[in-house]
């Protein structure tokens, strides 16, 4: 698993990612999503809820855009705390583009590494790499998938919450 994501991050950085976009359900593809999650939520005592119009859709490569979305649901999962609930927020924005967000609570991720998060291999905290699982390529991969798609992911951390936003241009 870990060779694949490493070949697939480095096709993604000496090519083009060719992206087949249509229109994609949103809200249907998160819901799916979080319920694909549940038996991982379920054994850490966490949830997730989606907190999208139903009637949300994106012009996006469904198949690459759903692994940006699983990249990401795995971090919040994997370093928010037990018990909590992980919020997915999605929406219309003014200029007609998409912004989707993942919200965990969970320890903040110090600004210096909010810098690198999206870095090949950065892991946040090589210390829990065994108990985490991943190469840190995850939110590598993501980053470039968005970017392929015009868009842009970002990460903010508090001590409140932690949240991931994945924008996405109007189509």
């Amino acid at each position: 698993k870990l060779v694949n994501e490493f070949f697939e991050i480095t096709r993604y950085n000496l090519q083009q990612i060719n992206l087949e976009k249509e229109q994609i359900d949103l809200y249907y593809m998160l819901v799916q999503m979080k319920d694909e999650f549940y038996p991982i939520l379920n054994e850490q005592h966490k949830e997730a809820q989606v907190d999208i119009r139903e009637d949300l859709t994106v012009l996006v490569d469904g198949d690459k855009m759903a692994r940006v979305f699983n990249n990401i649901m795995k971090n919040a999962i994997a370093y928010s705390y037990e018990g909590s609930t992980i919020t997915i927020e999605a929406g219309r924005q003014d200029d007609g583009g998409v912004r989707v967000r993942f919200i965990n609570q969970g320890d903040p991720i110090p600004e210096a590494k909010l810098k690198v998060i999206f870095e090949k291999f950065y892991r946040l905290d090589a210390a829990r790499a065994t108990n985490r699982g991943g190469a840190g390529l995850g939110l590598a991969i993501a980053k470039e998938i968005v970017c392929a798609h015009g868009g842009t992911v970002a990460c903010e951390s508090t001590p409140e919450h932690t949240i991931f936003t994945i924008e996405l241009p109007a189509a």
